[in-house]
């Protein structure tokens, strides 16, 4: 989570910078702006994801030295998935935390003529957002050690393509259907990632 704060704090600085070197009264060189900031904030969250991957290959590594049998008591799938699932809890956090507080008003959603699904596609979207980098933790840090560039490129552009997308709001149809494909897509990969499959889902439901 921390990783992920540092990578928004770089991202925030980026934009900050570019907002106030750039012509405020220009709105469209701001959404600009925007969108750009996002791209940023998205590249720097996969390196510092790739950071962590390498902090935790060396602590691994000295885990393997001083046990016993000379063998790590954590696996990689296993720091994969709490380090996707740290990203996502402390992005879901910052993502919902100012919509949480202004929904005690004062005002009404809706009033004068928008969408009145604000806060529930934002509770959807915030869902789908830590499940995403749950699952890109887990087929990350496996690209990382198998070194699948290609998956490591896959990840980061559904990360883009997935950040692209809330630009639509608040057309919320034709942001947050394809992002919980995505979202879908992205679960049955990161699954079959850890070793999962057809056979072991068979087995689980059968409770054997």
């Amino acid at each position: 989570a921390f990783f992920w704060l540092v990578s928004l704090l770089l991202a925030s600085l980026i934009w900050f910078v570019s907002v106030h070197l750039s012509d405020r009264e220009d709105s469209r060189l701001q959404y600009a702006l925007l969108i750009f900031g996002a791209a940023v904030s998205v590249l720097l969250q996969e390196a510092f994801r790739f950071a962590y991957f390498k902090l935790l290959k060396k602590a691994d590594e000295g885990l393997a030295t001083i046990s016993e049998d000379g063998r790590s008591p954590i696996s990689l799938r296993q720091m994969a998935y709490v380090s996707g699932l740290s990203f996502g809890i402390i992005s879901g956090v910052f993502s919902v935390i100012n919509i949480l507080a202004d929904s005690i008003g004062p005002g009404v959603v809706g009033i004068h003529g928008d969408s009145p699904y604000y806060f529930i596609t934002s509770a959807f979207l915030t869902m789908a957002l830590v499940l995403l980098h749950t699952f890109w933790g887990v087929i990350f840090f496996d690209a990382c050690e198998r070194r699948r560039y290609w998956c490591l490129g896959l990840v980061v552009a559904s990360h883009l393509l997935t950040s692209g997308l809330t630009f639509l709001n608040p057309r919320y149809e034709a942001s947050l259907v394809p992002i919980f494909i995505i979202t879908l897509g992205t679960g049955a990969w990161a699954f079959l990632t850890a070793g999962g499959s057809l056979h072991n889902i068979l087995k689980c439901l059968s409770c054997k």
